[in-house]
């Protein structure tokens, strides 16, 4: 069984009733990047971006932003 890693901001900011588009504002991030990892167009995740999400959603557990999956 492969694992990959989900990367779960679309699902995170719909539920905190943001756009991506304000989430590249207030997290300092490129939309056009936050738009590739929604879209798992990303083959690489910079981790400064994941900590810069964490950072303007006041999230504590990584586990809201991205997920470990079995195919």
């Amino acid at each position: 069984m492969t694992k990959r890693v989900k990367v779960k901001i679309q699902e995170t900011i719909q539920k905190r009733g943001i756009s991506l588009r304000e989430l590249s504002r207030i997290a300092d991030v490129r939309h056009a990047a936050l738009s590739e990892l929604c879209n798992n167009k990303r083959e690489n995740i910079n981790f400064t971006h994941i900590e810069k999400i964490a950072e303007a959603l006041d999230i504590n557990d990584i586990r809201e932003i991205i997920d470990l999956i079995g195919e």
